[in-house]
């Protein structure tokens, strides 16, 4: 299976970016499966329903959320009826929404995504280690499932190697988001799991972590409230990555990152 992952979607600049890109992008990577994480994209805190609507028809299969999920309250009855975006499965039970989706591919195929979040430095939610081990018991990889694909929203790059490490073998990917700065760990584990810290944002790098320079560097100054952080608006770049997996054990075969536009270098797979 030819999967494409795109990381965090911040502020208008990286939403006309994705737009722009992704139907594109899907038809040169010949991608069968397409993840996208959407938390930021809303003035970079949060998700509109309206966005996304447009991710999806843009080619997305799955949207996947983080710690900005609730920032849009409108998103909380859109949640609960659109099972292509999901949040992250450890936030406590009877949270709206669900924590992971099967989509259907056009050749039959199943695909399992899953989106946890992690707890160091970030909310103290339920354990998205035993949370995710619970989810998996329910498919097999190369059998009743043909791809796992996990979007683990998590600060420290520590709890994103032990959790990759710790399902290796039993999924096809894992790959970090909520950083916004692409990694240059990616790899295939030794039980074939792909990984990678971070995909990085699709926003403008000309920023910190996609929001504008001056405020947020003012912030560090002064240590004090200031001026909202709104988001960066230059040209974005895309980062995300390119992952194949085996037809017969769903495990990874392969893994590129992509970096297309804007100021980082650039990368894109050929295929």
């Amino acid at each position: 299976m030819r999967i494409l992952f795109l990381g965090d979607v911040v502020g208008r600049a990286g939403r006309d970016a994705l737009l722009a890109h992704l139907p594109g992008l899907r038809a040169t990577l010949r991608a069968e499966l397409v993840v996208v994480n959407g938390e930021n994209a809303s003035h970079g805190f949060g998700l509109g329903p309206d966005m996304a609507r447009e991710f999806l028809a843009a080619g997305a299969d799955v949207i996947t959320l983080g710690n900005h999920a609730w920032d849009r309250k409108e998103l909380i009855p859109f949640i609960a009826e659109t099972p292509r975006l999901i949040r992250p499965l450890n936030f406590p039970p009877g949270t709206p929404g669900a924590g992971s989706v099967t989509v259907e591919l056009a050749d039959g195929r199943r695909a399992l995504v899953v989106n946890a979040m992690g707890r160091l430095f970030m909310d103290p939610l339920d354990c998205p280690f035993r949370g995710t081990a619970v989810e998996l018991a329910r498919y097999k990889l190369g059998a009743s499932i043909a791809a796992i694909v996990i979007d683990f929203h998590a600060e420290a790059t520590s709890e994103k190697m032990a959790f990759a490490h710790s399902f290796d073998g039993q999924v096809s990917l894992v790959v970090g988001t909520h950083t916004h700065c692409p990694s240059a760990d990616h790899q295939i584990l030794p039980g074939g799991t792909a990984f990678q810290s971070d995909a990085g944002m699709c926003g403008d790098y000309d920023s910190v972590i996609g929001m504008g320079k001056e405020v947020a560097a003012t912030r560090f100054w002064r240590k004090m409230p200031g001026e909202r952080l709104a988001p960066a608006e230059g040209e974005a770049t895309l980062c995300g990555l390119y992952v194949e997996t085996s037809d017969t054990t769903g495990l990874a075969t392969r893994i590129d990152p992509i970096r297309l536009g804007g100021r980082l270098s650039q990368t894109l797979p050929s295929v």
